[in-house]
């Protein structure tokens, strides 16, 4: 039998899955905060147009880079809620926000490069670096930080073959939000060395009193990156679109890269996107709302119960400290509080090293469950 490539069979499977596979396989009804998920479905607006588009028969090939009436309602949409003024050549239309990154990651990096990613950070980072043969180097998120990264430790982290900065904000799976002087000066590290900084911002939709601030805002000389997504803010996560914004002497080699990744994104799909950036933006703040109120609720919970946690300003998840709780690691912990308890968690290790004592809970779990599950995790003492 001939041998699979070995970065393929080096890539780490996500911790989360691991206590996901559990849950499924325990056959109990388990108290589910371990899963991204948003807890809604898409507008009636959305899912009619891709019907529409389904029932006209506008299933065949598109551009690479994305159809022209969507590229021009991202376009809008990065000016008026994100202070990006671009032009529709430097959109590139993704299947998700993870193909963006994907792309990003493809042509910024070769085999021996190193890319600064977040630790606690998400970890298909990690594996997307590695399977391009790369290097993922860690950069420490600690909580005496607030969860932020520091540029003084970045410097002492950067050698001859670093290439890439990876930033998200909000965080997945930490809930912070870089304020807008600290990203500047993330954009200037990046400028001072030379280096991309390729910026995350699937949650860029979801705050809780402090502003979204996008990188692209200071770049000056072409260094940013910028990968969104459909997935969160509309609660499209299945219908896979997102959208790479790219300086504009790259995005012609980005929106030639999706022709061996994907070919293109499917016409229906980029039809229910042009609906949601076009039509009512009331559930955007529907989902938003109850978000926030999941939050508050979450936080007056462990207050109540003396856990300590992380207060989120973005994202839907909460970054709670059970290291009280929890006397093995973590992710044994976890998989002890599915068993006894019937709760499921993300340990913190799935988000890399820095996440052992931690954990990440859903806030896209029903109120109820939120109240259930964390009652049930203070019993763990």
């Amino acid at each position: 039998m001939p041998e699979l490539s070995p970065f393929a069979e080096r890539m780490p499977r996500s911790g989360i899955r691991r206590v996901m596979d559990a849950a499924w396989a325990s056959g109990r009804d388990v108290i589910g905060m371990h899963v991204g998920e948003p807890s809604f479905v898409p507008p009636p607006h959305v899912l009619d147009a891709a019907k529409r588009a389904y029932d006209q028969g506008d299933t065949h090939y598109v551009a690479n880079a994305g159809v022209p009436a969507l590229r021009a309602a991202i376009v809008d949409k990065l000016a008026e809620q994100n202070g990006i003024r671009v032009g529709a050549d430097q959109v590139i239309v993704s299947a998700g926000g993870a193909e963006a990154l994907h792309v990003a990651f493809s042509m910024t990096l070769e085999a021996g490069d190193e890319a600064l990613i977040p630790d606690p950070g998400w970890p298909n980072y990690a594996m997307a670096v590695g399977l391009l043969q790369a290097t993922p180097i860690g950069y420490g998120l600690r909580p005496e930080n607030g969860f932020l990264p520091r540029v003084d430790e970045l410097e002492r982290m950067v050698t001859s073959r670093t290439k890439l900065l990876v930033v998200n904000s909000p965080s997945n799976p930490l809930g912070s939000v870089i304020p807008g002087e600290a990203m500047e000066e993330l954009v200037r590290f990046a400028e001072r060395h030379g280096i991309w900084l390729l910026s995350d911002e699937c949650y860029d939709a979801l705050t809780y009193g402090v502003e979204h601030v996008s990188p692209a805002r200071f770049d000056r000389h072409g260094v940013v990156l910028s990968a969104f997504s459909f997935s969160k803010t509309y609660a499209m996560t299945g219908v896979r679109v997102g959208y790479l914004v790219c300086p504009p002497e790259v995005a012609p080699v980005a929106a030639k890269l999706q022709e061996p990744m994907i070919a293109c994104v499917n016409a229906p799909a980029q039809a229910a996107a042009i609906a949601a950036l076009r039509g009512p933006q009331d559930a955007v703040a529907q989902m938003r709302d109850a978000y926030a109120r999941r939050r508050e609720l979450a936080m007056r919970l462990l207050d109540e119960n003396g856990i300590g946690y992380l207060e989120p300003h973005g994202a839907f998840y909460i970054w709670v400290d059970v290291r009280e709780l929890a006397p093995e690691p973590v992710d044994d912990w976890a998989l002890r509080l599915l068993d006894e308890k019937g709760v499921a968690v993300a340990p913190g290790t799935a988000f890399g090293a820095g996440g052992e004592g931690w954990v990440r809970l859903s806030l896209a779990a029903s109120d109820d469950d939120i109240r259930e599950g964390i009652a049930r995790i203070s019993s763990m003492r």
